[in-house]
């Protein structure tokens, strides 16, 4: 065989392009065509005298034939040859819209906006155009938008025309330019099926005609559609950033504001559509099976795959919003959604379907995907196909298209395949099934839950569900049932499920997520009849539970890193698309805090954490949310005097201790060191804008409660203080000097953030506080005292124990340890470090201040004790108990204090 049949030569699109074309072929320069030697090229045709629809379609020839080279010969990437080919697409659009508004506007004039400025019409390009990976042979699906309505200045007075009309008009020079045939062919194939109302609609539409139709009659296929849009020409107006304005139309259509399972049922629908499609075109011609766009397991596929994930969390997610389908499995896969090793295998799927599909292509320049029969023949066209792909002959290359097909129809089942089948909800695997009645289902529910989901028969919310809503409704309680009889979850969390559903029913998305994912919904009853406070914070927070789908949620822990990576993502995300406002900030933090906040209470709850690691996590999680806040305040304060704050945040009390509970607030200290004149105004400036960001509730809640008593003076110092005067405070210097009490809290005060220098600064003035000489006799009077102010002011059940507060409590422990850091810490360096009160008892039995054992009972009591607090506020009950199950721990803690304080 000789060697050229090995490669482009082959091609018969290539042969007649060659032979048409040799006296034009050296004006493309060598390479992958780019920008400016497209524009060179296309110069030169012209200045031999074609015109510009004429040098437009050879140009794609010389382009296609380059190509077939770079791909068949040499191996050229995939992103080179899709890249190259959209190149050309914005080029041409580019040079014939302005050709054609240039020839109109001799005629009717410029159209102009309401502010005398020039009206503009975008090429909006859709699918493969939208996201620069065209094929080879591709159409270009296209939407015309323009932005204002109005009419043209006219010429002379004469031939004006709105601008509806004048731009219908632009259209249709385009298409002449573009897309008719000539006998240099074409330059791309137009379709304009996308538009609003497809073919039945008008050709060109104002950007308020499309917010419109969006709003009234958008369907779900076609948020898919739009996911892909981008303005592709004119390149002027791109660059001039007034295509901008279509963002602020389309990103609110295509990613809705909730997490979005509702789409799983349109894109089924859409897909099988596209199935059936397929199975009309090769009936009775089993050639046109081996589709590797549209068969199973084609790139459509991998397409939709990417694009569902995209669409149900882009509206929370906004570093998931992009158009390529390779960049978008990564971002997918980083985001958690999809494992690394399964979106790594769908995009060698992906490249190696496409590259197929370009030499289908480059065989006759025919729109197919395809792939020719007649293995048995080595110089046919499917030998060649194999070749250029890189195998000696067909069977070893047909053997791994299957696998990659077999592997994406895998995971496409996966995602999208069905719901689980069953015999109460009913229908077969992939079916929709009628939905049960209630009053039908109610009878095969047990009691409790009988009884509950029987007031929905005439409840207004269940009444105003759409119909496909009410189905997912019913089916997901006869769900419930069955497991219910099955044994697998208790009544009482089914009946916390209805309870927490019903104020959500209005937002179906969670019908259909519980629907979609057997697994989630499983998770969800067994956390709802774990505790009470679960279902509390579910209901405040409902989009967290998106979360209970993620395979490692019970495998990680909170990783600070990570986190402030990720939103740090997402604001490049939001700053993209202009949408980086304060508000979209606010809730961008609060969402990911209570994600966070609810992956851990998930751990908690299934008993993978332990009450220290708990507080752990919650504490690291309240550091970075502070972290962020701080850094993203900064740099939005408008009176700020230097790139990076000379500040520094100082935690007390549970936050200082990295003791944190759920819906703890957080006891700070505001510091700065800054010698600037303004430096108070505008640290003051600051702070208030932290604590507002911080505290201000919007439609995602709040992030914590804020409590700054502890600084200088308390609430009538200044909000935030130099460090100097916090540190003169602190030691006594001065006549304004701190109390024993506020002595007491800085022994589990730890700097929170800010620079090296500042925090080695802090730590030298909290030793200097806690290790000062002082009077025992005097610390200790004062200690017992504050603590019985205390006691009095939570008063305890007659008869009962009170966890935290009774005597031979959690706070007993607590001065007692106070005590002993204020007293010994001098003599005892060990007691310095900030490492909480277990480890803290157990040194200082270590040290010798405390008899034997007693220490290390008091430790083990003090962590009983808490982790009983723990389950009794996840549980909402009272921490009020009978005494006799804790009579060990209370001795324990008696004996500690009988020995700290006589």
């Amino acid at each position: 065989m000789p060697v050229a049949a090995q490669g482009s030569a082959f091609s018969r699109f290539v042969q007649r392009i060659r032979r048409r074309y040799a006296a034009e072929m050296d004006l493309l320069p060598p390479g992958a065509p780019s920008r400016d030697t497209l524009q060179s090229t296309y110069e030169a045709l012209l200045a031999r005298g074609h015109d510009t629809g004429a040098a437009l379609r050879i140009l794609r020839q010389l382009v296609l034939e380059r190509l077939a080279r770079l791909d068949c010969d040499e191996q050229a990437p995939l992103a080179t040859v899709t890249l190259s080919v959209t190149l050309l697409a914005e080029f041409a659009l580019d040079a014939a819209l302005r050709h054609a508004l240039a020839e109109l506007e001799t005629v009717h004039g410029r159209p102009l906006g309401p502010d005398g400025q020039p009206a503009r019409l975008w090429i909006i390009g859709m699918g493969k155009l939208g996201a620069r990976e065209l094929n080879v042979s591709s159409d270009v699906d296209l939407i015309y938008v323009y932005d204002h309505e109005g009419e043209t200045a006219g010429v002379d007075g004469r031939g004006r025309l709105s601008h509806q009309e004048f731009f219908a008009k632009a259209v249709r020079h385009v298409y002449a330019l573009v897309g008719e045939t000539t006998e240099h062919g074409f330059v791309f194939r137009v379709d304009l099926a996308l538009r609003p109302n497809g073919n039945s609609g008008p050709p060109v539409v104002s950007l308020d005609a499309l917010e419109e139709y969006f709003l009234v009659q958008g369907r779900e296929w076609e948020r898919f559609a739009w996911l892909k849009s981008r303005v592709v020409a004119p390149r002027a107006w791109i660059k001039d950033g007034s295509a901008q304005a279509l963002r602020s139309v389309v990103l609110p259509f295509v990613f809705r504001r909730y997490l979005d399972y509702g789409v799983f049922d349109s894109l089924r629908v859409l897909h099988r559509q596209i199935r059936e499609h397929a199975a009309r075109r090769s009936a009775g011609r089993p050639e046109r099976a081996n589709d590797v766009k549209l068969s199973r397991g084609g790139i459509r596929e991998i397409e939709f795959i990417v694009q569902l994930l995209q669409v149900v969390r882009g509206g929370q997610f906004p570093e998931l919003r992009t158009r390529p389908t390779l960049e978008a499995l990564q971002r997918v896969a980083a985001a958690g959604l999809m494992p690394e090793a399964t979106a790594q295998s769908l995009a060698r799927a992906y490249e190696f379907l496409r590259r197929v599909e370009h030499r289908i292509q480059y065989l006759d320049d025919q729109q197919t995907h395809v792939l020719p029969m007649g293995c048995d023949e080595g110089d046919g066209d499917l030998g060649w196909i194999a070749r250029t792909m890189g195998y000696a002959e067909c069977c070893p290359f047909l053997h791994e298209l299957d696998g990659h097909r077999e592997f994406v129809a895998q995971e496409f089942d996966k995602l999208l395949g069905a719901n689980e089948g069953c015999k109460t909800c009913g229908g077969p695997k992939g079916g929709k099934a009628a939905a049960p009645d209630l009053d039908a289902l109610c009878e095969q529910l047990p009691g409790q839950l009988r009884e509950r989901i029987g007031r929905w028969r005439d409840h207004p919310r269940v009444l105003a569900l759409r119909e496909d809503a009410r189905n997912r409704l019913s089916r997901l309680i006869a769900r419930t049932g069955q497991w219910l009889l099955e044994g697998r979850v208790s009544e009482e969390a089914a009946v916390r499920m209805a309870d927490w559903l019903e104020p959500l029913l209005r937002r179906e998305s969670y019908l259909a997520l519980l629907l979609e994912r057997p697994g989630v919904h499983e998770r969800l009853l067994r956390l709802l009849g774990a505790a009470r406070w679960p279902a509390r914070y579910l209901l405040r927070h409902p989009g967290v539970i998106d979360e209970l789908a993620s395979e490692a949620l019970y495998a990680e822990r909170f990783d600070a890193q990570a986190f402030e990576q990720e939103l740090e993502e997402r604001l490049r995300a939001l700053r993209r698309t202009n949408e980086d406002d304060d508000e979209s900030l606010l809730n961008l933090l609060r969402r990911a805090h209570h994600a966070e906040v609810f992956r851990t209470l998930a751990r908690d709850v299934e008993g993978r954490l332990t009450v220290e690691q708990v507080a752990d996590d919650l504490s690291a999680l309240a550091d970075a949310v502070l972290r962020v806040t701080t850094r993203w305040c900064w740099q939005r304060l408008k009176s700020r005097h230097r790139d990076e704050p000379c500040f520094g945040i100082i935690g007390y009390g549970k936050l200082g201790g990295k003791e944190l509970g759920y819906g703890s607030d957080l006891d700070i200290v505001f510091v700065f060191d800054d010698q600037d004149e303004r430096a108070q105004e505008v640290y003051g400036a600051f702070v208030h804008k932290l604590i507002n960001w911080l505290t201000t509730k919007t439609a995602e809640g709040d992030l914590y409660e804020i409590d700054t008593a502890l600084r200088p003076n308390g609430n009538s110092g200044l909000l935030v203080t130099t460090f100097d005067a916090y540190a003169k405070y602190q030691q006594g210097r001065g006549s304004n000097t701190a109390w024993t009490w506020e002595h007491q809290a800085m022994t589990r005060a730890r700097f929170v953030l800010g620079g090296a220098d500042l925090q080695a600064r802090f730590d030298a003035v909290r030793e200097a506080v806690i290790t000062a000489p002082r009077d025992e006799a005097a610390l200790r009077t004062e200690i017992v005292a504050m603590r019985s102010r205390v006691r009095e002011a939570h008063p305890v059940k007659p008869g009962l124990f009170d966890i935290k507060h009774s005597e031979g409590g959690m706070v007993d422990a607590e001065f007692a340890v106070q005590f002993l850091v204020l007293a010994d810490s001098g003599k005892h360096p060990e007691l310095v470090p900030n490492v909480g009160n277990i480890a803290l008892l157990q040194r200082a039995e270590a040290a010798g201040l405390l008899p034997a054992k007693v220490g290390q009972r008091a430790a083990a009591a003090y962590r009983e004790l808490r982790r009983l607090q723990h389950r009794a506020r996840l549980d909402e009950a009272s921490t009020q108990v009978a005494p006799a199950p804790l009579e060990a721990e209370r001795d324990a803690i008696h004996a500690l204090w009988s020995a700290v304080f006589g």
